[in-house]
């Protein structure tokens, strides 16, 4: 069964709804739109969403007047979150008053965003009504397999994990991209009694030197009120995802908070205590990480009560037909992709490769493939004709001289960008590190390029 999770956007400025329903779909939720209070009821009436993100000013019908027809007609049983421009804070924050669970505020922030969205769909399960306080839980998609295999390597792994579920103390991971770290945080938070909150995913080159404080912190400077992700996180685990990506600003906010054990939300005077597991995760050691000047010797120190290393998929090629095995049961069972096998001439092949996207990668191939369809034995052609799309070995672009001069520009950016989505296997993250560019720009220039995500990752 798929666990995704259907979005209805109600902007009418085509940019914002085009945006975030790239942002959303990227994260793995069903994102539909509307542009009028006209279209949105339609849409509701067609299909309920498990979430609304409502937008205060359009043409036919302000956003409260729709949240609060909603409510009176008794169908407000999905979470809305308004989206408010500039001036309007205050009407977002009376639209929490009938029943919005939360606002976000333009321009918008990638980070706030995600975690708007994620927090309002853990605490609004499917079918309760919004704000009603109903526990019935929505069954919890199954973490992706991580500890599968036949290796020394795994073996160990498996130890330290067991030996996490019994610290709430600060752990780095180290590893490359893809290598499992987020899933090695999530199975050490899943088994640890002691963490009874959420687990917190932060990707720290979401933040910026602006909103650094907001994010971190909360904000209640303007009425309303707006958790931070340390907040969010309490009693749970708050994972940063390469620390070393952090701002500056948000360095000293971070180190602040764990000196002092607590932080004030922006405008607020009620000291909240520091009550999360930090998990962090670096591509290198952050020995390194400091001496180049990118994080604060300080905050290494607070952040690295223990150090773990995690291999890299081509040092423990042993593993893979044990994990391909586990990725096919797991997306059979979450998406409903019918079950295939790979042979064992398939499975040598996939061991011989160098896997520079590790865990992510080989997940992603195996998803491909099923999406494919074919008969139940995966063979060695089969594989071939798939890497064939995966990977390219021509490493040139060409340059266009029989174009006007922004003409040729753009026609390089999308070639560059295409190449590098390629690279990436598609992961928009991992993208935006490579390419240097912040999250939300980037996805700009890809509507401008009209690079299609979807079919880029077909």
């Amino acid at each position: 069964m798929s666990s995704e999770r259907a979005v209805l956007v109600v902007d009418d400025e085509p940019d914002i709804r085009g945006l975030l329903q790239e942002i959303l779909e990227d994260e793995g939720y069903a994102v539909s739109s509307a542009d009028t209070a006209e279209a949105a009821r339609a849409c509701v009436a067609e299909s309920r969403p498990d979430l609304v993100l409502l937008d205060i000013w359009m043409p036919d019908m302000d956003g409260v007047s729709l949240l609060k027809s909603w409510k009176s007609a008794g169908t407000l049983d999905f979470p809305v979150i308004m989206i408010s421009g500039h001036g309007t804070v205050e009407t977002a924050v009376e639209a929490t008053r009938h029943g919005a669970v939360d606002f976000i505020e333009k321009p918008l922030s990638l980070a706030k965003l995600l975690l708007t969205v994620e927090k309002a769909l853990a605490e609004a399960p499917a079918g309760a009504a919004a704000g009603s306080g109903m526990a019935n839980a929505q069954p919890v998609p199954r973490r992706l397999p991580l500890l599968l295999g036949v290796s020394e390597y795994v073996k160990t792994l498996r130890e330290q994990l067991q030996a996490q579920a019994l610290r709430t103390d600060s752990l780095l991971l180290i590893g490359e991209s893809g290598s499992g770290r987020v899933l090695f945080a999530q199975n050490a938070h899943d088994q640890n009694p002691e963490l009874t909150g959420r687990f917190i995913q932060l990707r720290c080159d979401t933040l910026s030197t602006v909103n650094a404080h907001r994010e971190l912190y909360g904000d209640e400077s303007s009425g309303g009120l707006s958790t931070g992700f340390l907040e969010s996180a309490a009693g749970g685990t708050l994972f940063l995802t390469d620390v070393e990506l952090l701002p500056p600003s948000a360095q000293q906010c971070l180190r602040q908070a764990i000196e002092q054990q607590g932080f004030t939300r922006i405008g607020g005077n009620t000291r909240i205590p520091f009550r999360c597991r930090l998990v962090a995760s670096s591509r290198s050691d952050l020995g390194l990480v400091v001496r180049q000047g990118m994080l604060d010797a300080a905050l290494a120190r607070l952040l690295s009560a223990e150090t773990l290393t995690l291999k890299p998929l081509r040092e423990h090629p042993e593993d893979i037909p044990a994990l391909l095995e586990g990725f096919v049961d797991w997306h059979v069972e979450e998406e409903g992709l019918a079950y295939r096998h790979f042979s064992v001439a398939a499975q040598n092949r996939l061991r011989n490769l160098d896997w520079p996207g590790n865990l992510l990668e080989l997940k992603n191939l195996v998803q491909r493939i099923l999406l494919l369809g074919g008969p139940t034995e995966i063979e060695v052609p089969e594989i071939n004709r798939v890497l064939g799309i995966v990977v390219s070995s021509d490493t040139t672009l060409a340059l266009r001289h029989d174009l006007p001069l922004r003409e040729a520009r753009a026609d390089f950016e999308r070639q560059y960008l295409l190449r590098c989505l390629s690279e990436t296997q598609g992961n928009i993250g991992d993208l935006a590190k490579h390419v240097g560019m912040e999250r939300t720009h980037l996805y700009r220039k890809l509507r401008s390029l009209d690079i299609d995500l979807d079919k880029v990752r077909e």
